[in-house]
């Protein structure tokens, strides 16, 4: 059999054709064109020896081994493990970091599933959390002491898609002997890849972008092979594996990743430049327009600006129920980065355990509602905001 193209060095293919090819061996007369489903959980083991046993929970049959080598090459990493949530690549990945005594740094910029894991779980497991305003370059410098063991951030930071500047950071991890790690769900490896910037580790949910079709929950983590092996044999202890098919369904998505982020990088700067100049709309979150705050950041470190937006209506919360019913294509649902088209309101999701005004603070007050830009035409999309919005 002839190289793979893991094989490769990374240079000679491009992310669309390691988004369709990475990982796989070059096929051999009789193969299959398309990555075959092995819906088994077990394998026949070796006899008289404990290596090379495969089992679904130890994150090593073949569908599994495709999609993250595919994911590693995508990324920039020496490896990758998917589980069976983003929830979950968080929760192992913190377990694997994490030591009770150990010190946790994070932005207040996060998932609110994310927070809930950094405000309550960990503490409960005797790790201890510091909160910093990501803006505030000071504050992580004097939130470091003798048993800080992590920094924690989100780049782009759902739901407001603001981009936030890792330099700082990277040399503050390195020179504290930190782990520094990334959740960058919101740009997919096609718009950023933070390991090439300095980051140990990154996460995706990869039911978003990765995936791309609404249909399997799963998460990846990223990073050195010595800790996602400590991020794998968290997963098996805690049962994250996910199942073979959501793994079949996860490759098959990822071959049409490039062209489908590409094109909601597309439809979202047009859907945003135009929901800037409507009356209803009081404001516009997208990196893509010169409007938003970290502009020149994104332009400098992001290769698209990403399908993700954000829009404020000038009515407030009393405003979103009325424009919510009125929406014909783009769906009500708390998901994003598919081929669909979806809009959320984070106070009743993502955010719903804060209060208002915690909310407001890091920017996302009521009337506050993200959107994620699918595959429809924009023209479409922009049609069906208008008579919502009417």
């Amino acid at each position: 059999m002839s190289d793979s193209p893991d094989d490769t060095p990374r240079a000679a293919l491009k992310l669309a054709s390691l988004a369709i090819h990475g990982g796989r061996p070059h096929a051999a007369p009789g193969d299959a064109v398309v990555q075959p489903l092995v819906q088994s959980v077990n394998h026949v083991q070796p006899t008289g020896t404990p290596d090379g046993v495969m089992y679904t929970r130890y994150a090593n049959t073949p569908n599994a081994q495709i999609v993250q080598r595919r994911i590693a090459l995508l990324e920039g990493a020496e490896a990758s493990l998917v589980l069976s949530s983003g929830m979950g690549a968080t929760s192992c990945t913190m377990l694997s970091l994490l030591r009770p005594g150990d010190h946790l740094i994070t932005s207040a910029w996060i998932y609110g599933g994310t927070r809930k894991l950094f405000d309550n779980e960990l503490p409960a497991m005797g790790v201890t959390v510091t909160t910093v305003d990501p803006l505030e370059s000071r504050a992580w410098r004097r939130a470091v002491n003798k048993n800080t063991r992590v920094i924690f951030l989100e780049s782009p930071v759902n739901p407001t898609t603001r981009v936030l500047d890792m330099r700082p950071l990277v040399a503050l991890a390195k020179e504290f002997g930190l782990a520094l790690v990334i959740d960058a769900t919101f740009a997919s490896p096609i718009n950023y890849r933070p390991i090439e910037h300095g980051a140990d580790v990154v996460i995706h949910s990869a039911t978003k972008y990765l995936n791309g079709h609404h249909d399997i929950l799963a998460g990846v983590v990223s990073g050195t092979e010595s800790v996602v092996e400590e991020v794998r044999q968290k997963m098996m202890v805690w049962g994250q594996a996910p199942d073979p098919f959501a793994l079949w369904l996860l490759e098959r998505g990822m071959k049409t990743l490039d062209v489908r982020v590409r094109r909601q990088n597309e439809s979202a700067q047009r859907v945003a430049e135009w929901a800037e100049t409507h009356p209803a709309i009081s404001r516009v979150h997208y990196p893509g327009l010169a409007s938003h705050p970290d502009h020149a950041l994104a332009k400098a470190t992001l290769d698209g600006f990403g399908g993700m937006l954000a829009i404020e209506l000038a009515g407030g919360g009393d405003a979103t129920p009325r424009v919510l019913e009125r929406l014909r294509l783009i769906t009500h649902a708390p998901s994003l980065g598919g081929v669909d088209s979806l809009v959320s309101e984070p106070r009743y999701t993502s955010h719903a355990a804060m209060t208002s005004e915690a909310r407001a603070a890091i920017g996302i007050p009521d009337g506050f509602l993200r959107i994620s830009i699918g595959l429809e035409d924009a023209d479409d999309l922009i049609a069906d905001l208008s008579q919502a919005l009417e």
